[in-house]
């Protein structure tokens, strides 16, 4: 659609308001709850696009089946302005777009009550933050929002700490905005609130409890041993595949529906999160809207990250290396769909039993889900991060397989696409925008190797122990070797030889 077409279709369409909300085109489903009247009980910090296609969705919920009256939500926004002008202009409502196999489904979300950007309204924050009405801080940061070294310990010398212990009434960081909030609820008598982590990384209640206790140990110990006493951090796992929403994405979105939303979010129709039953304040009852409650969320966050996860590594290296540019059209290549397949099969046993957890359903739902061809994806979001995500996703498989003297041929040759990948150039020979904090000192290694791994096993801090097995080495070695013929040649050989097809 060219842009004098998108704007023509956006000035035809419905504006997005609490005005227009009841008179929107028919197909698209609107909160039936009266918005005025929830009571704000949640801050969430960071809206982006996962909050919003997943843990708003289960609050809107809670508030469309009149569950919700003491758990409304406000939004916080740290770094970019775009998020809360849009949100803003349109009361902040939006739509998330389910797209499935069958077809698309709008429908607008209500329960955000108000929107804050931190870096213009950090004493709003605050307000909100230390309000007794709010018993719930949910959190999408990123694993970097955490400021935790490779140690998993907070990093006390990074340039964020040192203002927030100088001013800390005029916080800027995370940490600087919650512990500010949960001294001046102690000075006032007030319960603490629960803080709940929702990003994707390993044990991210424990996380969250390390960067808020030892940011508060260095402001006030008094401070930090009241907060390890009473807050609750519980851990959770959350998975819903969203992808990122295009200018083209957003425009046909309005020429379907009929409705002017400047930021619409896309995503599957699966939703799954689960939490761990530790609350300081009371607890939501999300449990009635499909949340899960658990004493132990590790096996359920370990199941998805070996699964999902290293599926994502796998088919956005090996996927990209072959010109591939989405999920979808990668997963409609047959020997691309057949290696996923049997790569998830190759991690199964090395997995735990998981109470409630139909695995080979779970792993039949996830096959259906990353071949979904309405969601597409971009594999240059999955490649982001690599010596973040492979060290979590792929090679503790790995270790676990070489330990138990299983099979692992598929995560090797996975790992192998990353090695070429890093490499800076796909297999046309269109250069590779390369995404992660640890590129500048990867790249060099990685065009050194040739199909030798060990300039970059040599990162100890990344392989750890791996690159002391000569197997693994060896192993890793042939499979990127065997890449020079091709990623996908090199996938058919592999399955082949395996009895896989």
């Amino acid at each position: 659609m060219t842009a004098s077409a998108a704007a023509a279709v956006t000035a035809e369409a419905s504006p997005l308001t609490d005005a227009t909300l009841r008179s929107l085109p028919d197909g698209v489903d609107v909160p039936s709850y009266d918005r005025a009247a929830l009571r704000p009980g949640v801050v969430h910090i960071g809206v982006g696009g996962f909050h919003r296609a997943h843990q708003a969705v289960y609050f809107d919920e809670l508030a469309r089946r009149g569950l919700a009256d003491d758990w409304g939500l406000t939004g916080v926004g740290l770094r970019s302005p775009q998020m809360g002008e849009v949100l803003q202009s349109q009361d902040c409502l939006y739509m998330v777009v389910e797209r499935g196999r069958e077809g698309s489904a709008a429908r607008v979300i209500g329960v955000m009550g108000r929107y804050l950007f931190a870096p213009e309204q950090g004493e709003e924050v605050l307000d909100a933050l230390a309000d007794p009405a709010t018993r719930l801080v949910t959190l999408t940061i990123t694993g970097n929002g955490y400021n935790l070294n490779a140690e998993g310990e907070f990093a006390v010398d990074d340039p964020l700490v040192a203002p927030d212990l100088e001013d800390p009434g005029r916080p800027d960081a995370v940490f600087g905005y919650l512990v500010e909030a949960l001294d001046r609820r102690r000075q006032a008598g007030v319960a603490p609130f629960t803080v709940l982590s929702c990003d994707n990384i390993p044990g991210n209640g424990t996380a969250a409890r390390t960067m808020v206790v030892s940011f508060a140990e260095l402001r006030d110990p008094e401070l930090a041993r009241w907060i390890e006493a009473e807050v609750a951090f519980p851990s959770s796992m959350v998975d819903r595949i969203t992808p990122e929403t295009t200018p083209e994405e957003r425009d046909a979105i309005v020429g379907s529906f009929g409705v002017a939303d400047r930021w619409p979010v896309i995503t599957e129709p699966f939703s799954q999160w689960v939490v761990e039953d530790s609350f300081s304040n009371g607890r939501p009852p999300l449990d009635q809207v499909g949340v899960q409650f658990v004493d132990d969320v590790a096996p359920y966050e370990l199941t998805k990250k070996r699964l999902l996860n290293a599926s994502h590594c796998a088919l956005g290296y090996l996927g990209y290396l072959a010109g591939y540019r989405t999920t979808a059209e990668v997963m409609a290549d047959p020997a691309y769909a057949a290696f996923i397949a049997a790569l998830v099969d190759e991690v199964t046993p090395l997995l735990p039993r998981v109470e409630g957890l139909d695995l080979a359903a779970y792993k039949t739902s996830l096959l259906e889900r990353l071949a979904n061809p309405q969601i597409a994806d971009q594999l240059s979001r999955l490649c982001r991060r690599g010596s973040t995500k492979v060290p979590s996703y792929l090679l503790p498989s790995i270790r676990e397989a070489i330990d138990a003297d299983r099979p692992h041929a598929l995560l090797t040759l996975a790992v192998a696409g990353w090695f070429r990948y890093l490499e800076g150039e796909d297999y046309a020979g269109d250069p590779i925008d390369i995404e992660g904090s640890r590129q500048d000192e990867m790249v060099p290694r990685a065009r050194e190797k040739g199909a030798d791994p060990r300039p970059l096993l040599d990162m100890r801090d990344v392989f750890d122990s791996l690159a002391d097995i000569p197997s693994f080495v060896r192993d890793l070695h042939v499979a990127s070797e065997a890449l020079a013929a091709g990623p996908r040649e090199t996938i058919q050989t592999w399955l082949t030889v395996r009895g896989v097809r």
